[in-house]
């Protein structure tokens, strides 16, 4: 072990550092030089070039997170094929087979969700049964 360990850390400091300065200057410079002129237009909310209606902290459907959080749980299942990909040809048919039984686990998941209509986000009417 060399004398002083830390040593090698050096070029990384050196490297936060030197990028922490450079980002503190551009946005220091750019708030001391840069050409400002507010208006009313500039300082409205811009809502996909439509004219914002309403309030902005108006609540959203359940369903919207509801989606929201699915999508990432899905997301994060789908990652997890791409390692297996991977060592697919090491892991021969016994890996095939795991990763079907894991697809099936998650369709038999999706279906579930899709089955209950937390996908549909149209005004849905209350059937019998789901009060």
């Amino acid at each position: 072990m060399p004398d002083n360990y830390f040593a090698r850390y050096l070029p990384l400091l050196i490297h936060f550092l030197l990028a922490g300065t450079l980002a503190t200057a551009m946005v220091l410079l750019s708030r001391l030089i840069g050409y400002r002129k507010p208006s009313r237009a500039k300082l409205s909310p811009y809502e996909c070039g439509m004219t914002p209606v309403g309030d902005a902290r108006e609540r959203f459907s359940v369903k919207f997170y509801l989606v929201a959080m699915l999508f990432i749980l899905f997301d994060v299942e789908a990652v997890f094929l791409y390692p297996w990909a991977i060592i697919l040809r090491r892991l021969k048919m016994f890996g095939f087979w795991e990763m079907l039984v894991y697809i099936g686990i998650v369709l038999v998941g999706f279906f579930y969700i899709w089955k209950k209509g937390v996908l549909d986000w149209g005004l849905s009417v209350p059937r019998k049964g789901d009060y």
